[in-house]
């Protein structure tokens, strides 16, 4: 055997040892929350209409949506276009919610986005109409908020705010950053 020979022999058994344990090793296994299969949805609907009830019965909330996708590993639902109608055990008229973009958590907590407007089906409320472009519902305390600009329609009034607190059940509403009001009275 010649030099060269020799010297290539030896640089191939010396690429061979170094690469030996990376080609040996275990693949690590990737947790399939981080792969793109947690970002397919394990189940999609189109026109939707979705009745909950409590832990006792009673009608809670209803929800119609264009279209909805559920991504199980992830712990949330999206909705397009969706529609609420959030029912509270002390009032006889229920609340509707609609927004251009709807996720919905595990917890029972569904954020709205894009065209929010809450409608009190209750003639003598005080608040009647509440729109925003973000707003976050608990389902189970039915209560809301939101850190973004409000507008609170009455029956003679406007209330405009930056943020606000609400609670469907005992209707008592707080406002974070009050900007403006403005009262019509009728005659």
């Amino acid at each position: 055997m010649n030099r060269v020979t020799l010297s290539i022999g030896l640089l191939f058994i010396l690429v061979i040892a170094t690469n030996l344990p990376e080609w040996l090793a275990d693949d690590d296994i990737v947790p399939q929350t981080e792969t793109e299969s947690a970002w397919q949805p394990n189940y999609q609907a189109s026109e939707m209409l979705s009745t909950l009830f409590d832990d006792e019965g009673r009608l809670s909330h209803q929800v119609f949506a264009s279209k909805m996708e559920h991504f199980d590993l992830l712990g949330f639902t999206l909705f397009k276009q969706p529609q609420y109608t959030i029912f509270v055990e002390s009032q006889t008229t229920p609340w509707q919610v609609s927004a251009k973009d709807g996720t919905l958590y595990e917890d029972n907590r569904i954020q709205l986005e894009n065209n929010v407007e809450i409608r009190n089906q209750d003639e003598q409320g005080f608040a009647r109409t509440i729109r925003t472009d973000f707003i976050e519902i608990n389902l189970i305390e039915k209560t809301m908020e939101s850190d973004q600009p409000v507008k609170i329609f009455g029956q003679h009034y406007v209330i405009n705010s930056n943020g606000f607190k609400a609670n469907l059940t005992t209707q008592q509403y707080e406002l974070l950053d009050h900007v403006q009001t403005i009262y019509q009275p009728q005659p």
